[in-house]
Parts: C-alpha cells; structure tokens; sequence
C-alpha cells in the first residue's frame, strides 16, 4: 500500500481510521512510525516542545504508516527532510543512514525486550506512549545548555584593550574550546581574527557599563577584551561558561554526551588543547570535523573516543605523535592496524568491550606503553605482545573467552606482577615446566571455571581472587601469601606450604570444609578468619590462642562447643551466630593468668540461632563490648550486659526471657533493644520508664481484640512488614489484593528500587491494573505474564529512563488446565526480589535472581553485548541485575523480561513468601519457612522475618510478605462436596456427614462466611449481579421454580465454561427495593435472575451449604435418600420441616442435638437465628439468608449494599398447592426408609423446632 507524503502524515489528535486499521491488519509488517518534531522549523524549537518534556504538543507528532522495510530515505523524501534522527530512552540523538529501515528499528526493540508475538509487537508499536523509549525526530533536536557548552556566539559591542583608547565596536564574538574569537561582522570568515586563550586568564565584570564582562589572557602580556551583552540571560551565560575556562589549569575541553558527528570549526582555533574527551558521541570520519582531522591539535596528549560505535579504527589517528593516553573502548573494533605502532609515545591504551582476537606485532614497538586494557573482548589467549611491552606490569584481560591459563607464557613475562583474569571460561592451568614464577604477586581468577588449582608455582604470590568456581581442591605456595579469598566453591582441602607466616586474611567461606587447615592456626600474622557456611564441628584451641586474631567468623556450621581459654587474645569480632551451641565455657569471659580479660578487646558477639539457655555472667568483663547479638535461643535469664560502658545494640529477641534486672543507672550509649518475640516476658511501667530514652526500643505489641465479625479470606490471607533499616528513606513497595479479577484470584507483588523509591510506588499502583488487561487478552500463563511486565516496563516513562527497580508478582487463580488442582499460582519476576513457597514444610523457590553472580547464563549475556562489568560485578558500575523494569539507558545489557513459572497449588501447600535481595541476603530459604510455619498470624509471621533479617546484620531497607494458603477440600462450600440445597419443587438432596458442624458462628469455611470473607468493592458487586443471575422471564411465574436448578460451585470447583448460564465463584446476587421491576438506575434492561412478580420481588441467591471438616459429597438422589448410620443419628441429627406460607416447602436439613438444645433458649438464639422482620427466629445456618447477612455487612456509598433492606424479602422456595402431597408422600417413604435403632436415654433427643414465618 503506498501512499504519498500527505497521506502518509496524520495528526496525532485523531484516531486511526478504519481504513488505516484495515491495512494494518492485513500484514504483521505494516506498521506506523511517530515522527517527533515535523512541524518545527529549527532544532532549537523542537528541543523546547519534545526533548524537554516526555511528551510533545500534538502539532508536532506526525504518524507515518509504513513497512518493515521502508527506508529512511523513502520517508524522509514523504515528509520533505532531509534526514531522520533517532533518539534512545531520551538519551542521545543519532542521524540515521538512508537505508536504515526505522519501523525495523522499532520491531527489533521490541522483539529484544521480550515480546513474542508479531501482532503484539505491531499493536505496540503503535502505542505513543513508546517515545519515552524510542522516538524518530525529523530535524535533529538539541538542547540550549548543550549548545552553550559546545559553542557561544553573537553580534556585540566590543572594546580592545584595558583602557579607553579603543572605541566599542560591533564585532562577532565566539566562545568556543579555551579561546575567545574576536573577528569582523562582514568578514568573519576571510577577514583577521584575534584569539584570545582563556585558560589560566581571569574574567572579570565591568561596573561601570551594565552587562560587560572584561576577558583577560594570562601571562605577563595579557591582552583583555570587553563585551557588553544586551540582555541579563546572555551575560549569564557568557560568564558561567567563561568561568569553567579560565579556572582550568590544563587545556581541556569536554565534549562528551552531546550526540556529535564531527568537532566545530571554531575548536581548531584553540591550538593548546591538550585533552579532548569526545565520549559517547557519533563520530564520523570523514567530514569536515570528522575524526580525520584530529591531527591539526598540535599539542594533544589526551583523547577519549569511547563509546563512539566507530566500527574501524581511524588511522589518521596514529599520525597524531604528541598522544599519550588514548581511550577507543566500546566501538565495535575486530581488529587494529600496524600503524598503531607509530605512537611512541603513547603511555595508556584502554580498548575494552571490542571484538578484538589479536594483538598486532607493531604494538611491541609501544615501549612506554605502561597500561594496556584489553578487557571484555574475544581473545582466547594471553597475546604474546606481552612479552614486548616490557613497561607493562599487569595482564588485564576480563570478560575475554581464556579456556587455559598457561602459566609458561607468564613465567617468560617476567615484567607482570599482576593478573586480572576474571569472568572468563578458564577450566585448566597448565604448567609447562617445574620451574617456579617470582614475579607474579596477585591473581584474580573470580567467576570462572576452575575445578582445581594449582598455582604452588606462583613463589611470590602475595594475594588470589578465586570466589565463585568450582573448585575441589586448591594448592598455593606460602612464601609470600598474605591474602587468599576463596569463597562460595566446593573445596573439601586447602593445601599451603609452607605455613604463610605472612598471612592477615583468610576467607574461605561456602565451602565444605570439616575443619580448619592447620597451616592457617600456625599462621602468626593472621587477622580476620572467615570460615562461615561450611561443615565445621569444632573451633580449633590453636586458632582461638592466636595472638594476632582480631575477627573470626564460624557461623552457619555444625560447632557443639567452644574451647574454654587460657590466655588473653585480642579478638574484637566473634561471630558463631547458627551453630548447635548448648552452653559457653564458664570462662569464656574471665580473667587469664595475666590478670588481663581473656576477651578483653571483644567489640562484636553473635550467638544467634544456638541452642543457649545463658549467657556466662562473666561477659560482664567485656568492657568494650558495643554489640551482642543473641536472639534464636533459649535464653532465660538477661545476661548481665547493661552495666557494659560502651553497649549500643542488644538483640535478645526470639527467646524464653522472663524478667530483666536493671542496674540503677543504664548505660547512655544504649541505643537499640530487642526484645520481641519472648513470649513470657511481661515489662512494667516502672521498667518501660527506664528504657525510655533508648532509640530504639523493640517489644511485643498486645495482641488486638478480635471479634467474630472480623471477614478474612477463605482460600489466602496475607501479612505484609516493610522495614527501612538506617537509611532514610524506604525503597520497598508492595502490591497485596487478596480478591483479584472480580474475587477469583489473588495478586501479590513486592518492589525494590535499591536507591529510588519512585518506581516502586509507580509498580505499585500501576502493576495489577495491567496484569488485569493482560488476563483479559490471553489465558496463557506465560503469555500474560510477560507481557505485563512488559508493558509496566513501558509505563513508567522518562522515570524509567535512568531509574531501575527489581519486581516480584505472584497472581493466584483457578486451575483451568488441571481440573486435579483447585488453583494455580503463577510467578514472574526480575531483579532480585523473589518467592518461595512453603510445601509439605519444605521450601519451593519459584523464582530466579537475575545477578551477574548467580546466573552465568545471563553474566554471559551481558558479556556478549561488551557491557563494562567492574570489579563489584556491576553492569557498567550501576547495578549487580541483569533484568530491571526501568533502567532503559542501559538497554541492551539490562532486560525487562521477566522468569516465570507456574505451579499447581494443593494441600500441601500451606504459605507462601515474598522477600526483597535484603531479606534473601540474610535469610535462607529453609530458615525463613521454619521461622513463620507456626505463626498464627501472617502479619505478625512478615514481622518476624524482617526482624531476623535486621538482627543478622541487615542495615538496607527489608520487605516480607507472607500469604497463608488453605487451599483444600475444607475450603469447598458448592453443592457437589457440600450440603444442597433442595430444588424448586421440593425434593431434598441429602447428603452423608461424618461431623455434623458444631454450634457456633459460621466459620470461614462455611457457606456464609465464604461469601463475604473477602472485601469486595462497590463495582465488583455491581458487576456480578448482571454476570451471575440467570435469565428467566417473569411471565412464568411458578412454573420457572420447576426448572432445574445449576449446580453451584465455589473457587475451589469452578464449574467449566458454556454457553448457557454459569456462576462466578463465591458470590451473591442482591437486589435493590428502590426499583420495582428489579432494574438498577444505569441499567438499561432488567437484571438477570430478578423475576418481577407484580409487586414481589424474587431474588435468585448464589448460596453455598455449610458443612462440617470432613465432608463427603453425594449426587442428588431422584429416588429414595440413603438412612443415616446409627453414628449420625447418635449423635442427634434430624430433620426439620419448615411450613411457609401455609405451603409445606419440602426442605430437609439436618439439625445438630446440641444446636437445637441452644436454639430453646432466647439468650443463645441471636447466635444460631436471625430475627426476621415478622419477629420470627430463622437458623442462620438453616436459612442461608444471605439477604439477611447483607444487611449486616459493612455499609458502602455506592452500589448494591447502600440500598435500603427489604421489608419482606420472598427469599424462600414456594412449593405449589398442587404438589404438597406428592413432597408429603416422598417425606413419608423417606422417613420409612431409614433404620432407626432404639436410642439410649443420654443418646434421645428433643423432635426439632418447627417455626412458622410469614415467608
């Protein structure tokens, strides 16, 4: 379909038409472009109306209906422009080649952040709001302030010289690099030009003229210029960009970010630039400024071009000889030219994240070339250039693909110190000959590989970086060792010889290691020792002697007891938190023979998750003692810490303390108490009056009262604890609606922004309301789910553009796919929040942590796209997450894609956790779910998590949510497990009970209980009444009572998808008394299910029977019920026969012995009855009057439950005169059936209530 220049362009205020919508649909790769800024007439006026702002007036959006593969050069020929720009996540502005295709472009984006589908991609592809992501511009926009900073000019007034022997004259002044340009209005470009440099000159502002700035060189023969401006913005202006100039002390000009193809002309006037930083530009290079022309700085010595997306080197770049330092990382280069051999005197080369494989043999030629940066490339093995570049001293080599590490070639290096081989492929080293390497001091082998390593080569090595391997074994020399970081591997021996008598820190922490090397307990020098989450049983007595120990971390193992001292250590941090600990030494803490304290320097002590029932009373002597940190026991008895002189924070909470003896006088550096979680502990006023000046005092909330009116979920019921930590603000949201999708599902979600709180609460209110629209589009799980992450990910606008957060959405709905599970719960996530789930008391992770630490797979991803990670394992220095919503800037490395996964619920599933990177930092899974299983309450259950997580050193802001699940046959209230309610004409469906419900308030599980549990709004009730009510004619009067009536079903059993009537789950129908035809004052028709009668009104009810725990379900019986068992009828079950109207409706329900013993009395028949307008008593449970419980409900404004109660409601089934004695035929032969034994006399009950009401 073409179209010429003026059909192609649409104003934005309108609407597709139909006939462009047909042609969309016709092909998936016809499309529309926003073109942004078509009207506009200069750059300038397209940066104030789109670049400033997220969104631009209507006037200057056009819509261009095109195809996949139109060229640029079509549309711009269709638009009259000469070239399209193209903008990134409101980031830099590029011009796009003419065979560019830009709706390709935008299908490619899109297909790259996750969508699937080709006809999802097109539809958002016409969506505006993707311009806060992608924008198409017609004229190149550009902001002011970065015009001023690259380039000033105007016509004004000019003086020469300091003093008024010159007259002012009009003249052209530029500012641009460090010069001033002086020159004439006519003859600006041929005519003389006076050059003024700035830098280390001075400029000054003249009183006596208003707006005139005085520009002075330096030097002993410094010439001066006055400029009057006309208006106070330009003096401004001039002066804050003149300011910058003068104050530097070296010729550098900054000229990064600013979406440049070639220099100004005017820059080549300043002659004494010695660093030029063209970062993050577009460069090109052959145009008039192009990089082509670099060479004419005569006196460069630095020049950045990272980041340029060049593609080949420039080669007129090695004729500028002057350099010293040059900076061509991220530009897409395969290879490097011999040229490069030319810059003698080039001392610093950094050509990270390329393509590189090879290093050319001209490079060796560089022999001041002193740093050499090669990182995140392509080279699979160590370049033998290396051995040329004798001033180099390091091998930095990252993120490239080294499968071997030959540790020969480095023997013939003897220049290289270190070694910086992290996030290769490395899986072996190989020594080619026995003879040793002294020249190597540090080693970083992080992320990589290795199974085993032998480096006992390396003599000299004085520091190794090996965490996260997979390692078994390691061997190193110990001569000059005195740093060895090994953690999170699989070492079961760590072999060191001889003893490193140089060694000050050990970690060797998450591994498998029974015990501690004996080599590090000989070790004199060692200061902080890290041997936590492994197998240790015991703690060395030579380890705990070492006189230079100062921190020892042993927590997370299997330790029973601790060594008791001799001698005074100098130990200040011991951490044994989650060991089998029952008791510590007696003298632990008492005084050695040298009469000093044994633990006399002791700052730090974690005793947390152990088995201790005291604290020894001699820590008393622990007089620098700040921190103790003690909860997860069986403490009894406070210990003695409070008299302590420099105690600030006590964690004792989740212990059996009873009381607490204080001190007359508490210590004034005391700032944090807990206490929570010790049940039997009861504080007085007169003691809470004594912590009253501590910061922050921890203890057990009284519980609430609770009443029976409170309405919980039947199916789910969630807690939610968020907990800022010491920093200022909170980053956590969460997102908690236990009735979702009109009340048949649930939604959860949890929210982390790190260092923003804005996107979190953005997520939070936005998130569900999408994943609503998603569900309506498609049923598949997988399907709705990305997309709404998707989508959310394109909603949070230019606010996402430089901030990220880490998202968790877990969505509960029934199980249409296995109709052997009631519910299926769904998890998608990013970042670093995640979910687990409690199973059989186990727990379940469903989701996956998107880090460069712990999924290679995505380390690797990152790798592949030539991200810079640094050394903290961070993508480009920002984030440790490989998936975000947000953070589009950093596009393609981060991804709003999310992880999903489902899983059918069943009993066994009995809570499910939600947590931030905080809480999952601190807290393993197995832990979190042993901790909250038997908490009664989830809001009480989330506390308990974030106060775990807080007492185990978190200091970040920490999330919990924890959502009980009772996903089970117990849950049921529908008609094929439950009680029936007897059709319309009379014939009772009965049921066999095996524990008849016992005679109290309707339960959350009963039928009552279950239709209000959840708090549904006005509009969801509103909603339901036109989608649950059946659709009969009033004309038929009685005879539609002889229809068969549909099964009910709850959330549990929903009944399967037709075309004729069906009920939503759990939900009632209510009608209002303000009408008299039954219809609502927006409805248009009359509401279905609502028989009008004249002047009464019938109203069909969704009502689910009660029944007892153990229920088991029976068909509707056509022919005789079956007798109850002797059990059943000892215990009291009956059956009453409720007349109405005179007419004998034919109803059997059972009633309970003890029920109708209450039921006699007036004192307890509020409970079991309600009184009806007439005066009479109806059972609750017998009427199912949910009308009657409506009233009861809270009040709302709006809808349905603001209507008035009926007077009376006609809520009962009405048997016609002529069919009562064929019901009283069928009760006879009914009772006949049954065998009744002779009951004994405690056994015989009174004949149940018949109650006559005017219904």
């Amino acid at each position: 379909m073409k179209r010429n220049g003026s059909r192609n362009c649409l104003n934005r205020r309108s609407r597709f038409g139909s006939r462009e919508r047909d042609w969309l649909r016709e092909d998936v790769k016809r499309g529309c472009v926003y073109l942004y800024g078509a009207d506009t007439t200069t750059a300038t006026t397209t940066t104030t109306t789109t670049t400033s702002s997220s969104s631009s007036s209507s006037s200057d959006v056009h819509l261009v209906l095109c195809t996949v593969e139109t060229p640029a050069s079509e549309i711009c020929a269709g638009e009259g422009r000469e070239s399209l720009y193209l903008q990134l996540h409101g980031d830099l502005v590029r011009r796009l080649e003419p065979t560019e295709r830009p709706l390709q472009i935008v299908y490619d984006y899109l297909s790259r952040l996750g969508f699937d589908d080709p006809v999802r991609i097109q539809e958002e592809a016409t969506n505006p709001d993707l311009g806060c992501m992608i924008r198409f511009y017609g004229e190149k926009p550009c902001q002011t302030d970065h015009l001023d900073r690259i380039l000033l000019s105007g016509i004004y007034n000019v003086r020469k010289g300091k003093t008024q022997l010159h007259k002012w004259a009009e003249r052209l002044v530029v500012l641009c690099g460090t010069c001033l340009i002086v020159s004439s209005v006519k003859d600006c470009q041929t005519g003389k030009m006076h050059i003024l440099p700035l830098v280390g000159g001075k400029i000054e502002e003249m009183k006596r003229r208003q707006y005139s700035l005085a520009f002075s060189s330096a030097g002993a023969q410094a010439q001066t210029y006055h400029v009057s401006f006309e208006t106070l913005a330009e003096y401004q202006r001039w002066q804050r960009q003149a300011s910058k100039v003068v104050s530097q002390r070296i010729s550098t000009v900054d000229l990064s970010c600013y979406g440049l193809e070639e220099v100004p002309e005017h820059l080549f006037y300043s002659q004494d630039i010695t660093y030029l930083n063209l970062r993050h530009n577009f460069m090109q290079l052959e145009r008039p400024g192009g990089l082509d022309t670099l060479y004419k700085f005569s006196q460069l010595k630095g020049l950045n071009l990272s980041h340029n997306k060049l593609g080949s080197f420039p080669v007129l770049l090695c004729e500028i000889s002057t350099l010293t330092e040059l900076n061509l990382s991220c530009n897409g280069f395969h290879d490097l030219p011999s040229q490069i051999g030319n810059l003698l005197n080039l001392q610093t080369l950094c050509l990270d994240g390329n393509f590189l494989t090879t290093l050319p043999e001209e490079l060796g030629n560089l022999q001041q070339l002193s740093s050499l940066g090669i990182s995140f490339n392509n080279f699979s093995q160590i370049p033998e250039v290396y051995e040329k570049l004798t001033m180099l001293d390091k091998v930095v080599m990252a993120g490239n693909c080294l499968e071997v590490l030959n540790l020969g070639l480095l023997s013939r290096m003897s220049h290289i110190k270190q070694v910086d081989l992290r996030m290769n492929h490395l899986k072996m080293v190989v020594i080619e000959n026995l003879e040793g390497n002294k020249y190597i001091t540090h080693m970083d082998l992080r992320d990589n590989q290795l199974t085993d390593l032998d480096l006992s080569s390396l003599c000299g090595l004085e520091q190794l970086h090996c965490e996260r391997n997979q390692l078994r074994e390691l061997t190193l020399s110990g001569f000059s060792l005195r740093t060895l970081y090994a953690s999170t591997n699989r070492l079961t021996a760590v072999n060191v010889y001889p003893v490193p008598s140089l060694l000050t820190s050990l970690e060797l922490s998450r591994n498998l290691l029974e015990c501690v090397p004996d080599w590090a307990c000989d070790s004199k020098k060692i200061e902080i020792l890290d041997m936590s989450y492994n197998l240790l049983t015991e703690v060395p007595m030579r380890i705990l002697s070492s006189l230079s120990l100062r921190k020892l971390m042993v927590g997370h193992n299997h330790v029973q007891n601790l060594p008791a001292l001799v001698e005074h250590i100098p130990l200040e941090v011991l951490d044994i938190q989650h060991n089998v600990l029952t008791r510590l030494p007696d003298t632990l803490f008492s005084k050695a023979l040298n009469k000093l304290n044994k633990l006399e320097q002791l700052e730090e002590l974690n005793l947390s998750g152990n088995k201790l029932k005291t604290i020894p009373t001699t820590i008393a002597n622990c007089k620098r003692l700040h921190t103790l940190v003690a909860h997860s026991n069986n403490i009894s008895i406070f210990p003695e810490i409070l008299q302590l002189p420099q105690i600030q924070f006590v964690d004792l909470s989740c212990n059996d303390l009873t009381e607490i003896l204080i001190p007359e006088a508490l210590p004034v550096t005391l700032q944090d108490l807990d206490l929570t979680g010790n049940t039997n502990l009861v504080l007085e006023h007169k003691t809470l009056d004594i912590f009253s000046h501590i910061t922050t005092l921890k203890i057990d909330q009284k519980p609430l009262p609770t009443t029976d009116s409170t309405v919980t979920s039947t199916f789910w019921s969630h807690g939610l604890a968020e907990m800022a930590g010491q920093r200022n603000k909170l980053c956590v949201s969460a997102l908690a609606m236990d009735n979702f999708a009109e009340g048949v599902g649930a939604v959860y979600g949890m929210f982390d922004g790190d260092r923003n709180e804005e996107l979190p609460r953005l997520l939070q209110c936005t998130m569900a309301d999408v994943l609503l629209e998603e569900v309506q589009q498609s049923t598949n799980d997988m399907v709705f789910m990305a997309n709404t992450f998707l989508v959310s990910h394109r909603k949070l606008g230019m606010a996402g553009q430089k901030l990220g957060s880490s998202a968790l959405l877990c969505y509960i709905r029934p199980d249409t796919a296995d109709p052997a599970s009631s519910f299926s719960l769904t998890v998608a996530n990013v970042g670093t929040c995640q979910a687990v789930l409690c199973r059989s008391g186990k727990p379940l992770p469903l989701s996956k942590v998107f880090s460069l630490e712990q999924d290679p797979e995505e380390a690797q991803r990152v790798k592949e796209q030539k991200a810079i990670i640094t050394e903290d394992n961070k993508v480009n220095g920002v984030t440790c997450c490989t998936r975000m919503l947000g953070c589009t800037y950093l596009y393609p490395w981060i991804l709003p894609k999310p992880h999903i996964s489902s899983t059918p619920l069943t009993i066994q599933d009995e809570l499910l956790i939600l947590g931030n990177k905080a809480l999952w930092e601190h807290l393993s899974y197995t832990e979190a779910v042993n901790a909250v299983r038997h908490v009664q309450d989830p809001l009480a259950a989330a506390k308990k998590l974030c106060t775990l997580a807080q007492s185990y050193g978190c200091q970040d802001n920490v999330g919990a949510m924890v959502v009980y699940l009772n996903i089970g046959e117990e849950g049921c209230t529908c008609d094929m497990n439950g009680l029936t309610l007897p059709g319309p004409v009379g014939f009772a469906s009965t049921t066999t009970i095996k524990d008849g419900p016992k005679p109290t308030t309707p339960s959350s599980s009963s039928g009552i209980a279950s239709e209000f549990s959840s708090e549904m709004s006005t509009s969801e009730v509103s909603s339901e009444v036109g989608s649950t009510a059946s659709d009969e004619h009033n004309a038929a009067g009685l005879d539609a009572a002889l229809l068969p009536r549909p099964e009910r079903r709850c959330s549990l059993h929903p009944a399967p998808t037709s075309g004729v009537f069906q009920r939503q789950p759990s939900c009632a129908t209510f009608s209002s008394n303000q009408s008299d035809n039954g219809l609502d004052s927006d409805d248009d028709q009359p509401v279905e299910g609502v028989i009008t009668n004249g002047s009464r009104v019938e109203v069909e009810v969704d009502i689910h029977c009660c029944r007892g725990r153990d229920l088991e379900s029976s068909p509707a019986l056509a022919g005789n019920p079956p007798a109850l068992c002797p059990e059943e009828h000892a215990r009291g079950l009956g059956f009453g026969i409720r007349r109405q109207n005179s007419v004998t409706s034919g109803i059997l329900l059972p009633v309970s012995k003890d029920k109708m013993e209450l039921q006699k009395s007036p004192s307890t028949s509020c409970l079991y009855g309600k009184k009806l307008s007439n005066g009479s008593i109806v059972p609750l449970e017998d009427s199912l009057n949910l009308i009657e419980v409506a009233t009861e409900a809270p009040k709302r404004k709006t809808g349905y439950f603001a209507a008035p109660t009926q007077l009376e409601p006609e809520d009962q089934f009405v048997v016609p005169r002529d069919l009562e004695e064929e019901v009283k035929e069928q009760m006879k032969q009914h009772q006949e059936s049954r065998l009744e034994p002779e009951p004994n006399d405690e056994d015989r009950t009174e004949p149940p209530e018949e109650f006559d009401t005017a219904l």
